[in-house]
């Protein structure tokens, strides 16, 4: 995972790279250990490399494939969302980008259904809903932690993604 560095024009904060490695252990966590994710020193080696993406690049998540000594992987890219007025909205906001993202670099697609994080906007729905519903289970940053944000069709997708 890239470092963030404040003073770069992604607008990360130093504590995303955390919301980024919860995405991670969430994923992990629904895989029913299906899944080790572990963290390497060397960029070249990771599977999955996550970097804080600017305004320039116009995009605000994507996940690119890549090949990593014989196996699939991705570039995921993460445009930390602005101030939004609360700072847990903001957390949010990032937090399911690195999530949904970090999906697409475990092999799943888009869905229809507006509950996955694996929903795709393109479909429609109420952006700032989809947002509110999560940000409105937190009181604080770490209740993150309790709620992966990964739906019940998610997890079934993740597993048979893996077999």
């Amino acid at each position: 995972m890239q470092p963030c560095d404040p003073h770069a024009d992604s607008g990360c904060h130093t504590a995303d790279s955390e919301l980024a490695q919860w995405a991670f252990l969430a994923w992990q966590q629904a895989s029913t250990g299906q899944l080790a994710l572990t963290q390497v020193q060397e960029e070249q080696k990771a599977q999955i490399r996550l970097y804080w993406a600017g305004a320039r690049e116009g995009l605000y998540g994507e996940a690119r494939p890549i090949i990593v000594a014989g196996k699939r992987g991705a570039e995921v890219y993460v445009r930390p969302a602005g101030s939004t007025g609360d700072p847990l909205l903001r957390d949010t906001v990032v937090y399911l980008t690195c999530l949904h993202e970090t999906g697409h670099a475990l092999g799943l697609a888009h869905t229809a259904n507006f509950d996955d994080i694996m929903y795709s906007f393109q479909f429609g729905g109420d952006i700032p809903e989809y947002f509110g519903r999560y940000r409105r289970k937190l009181k604080a940053r770490e209740d993150i932690r309790q709620y992966s944000g990964i739906s019940v069709a998610d997890k079934q997708h993740l597993r048979e993604t893996l077999k």
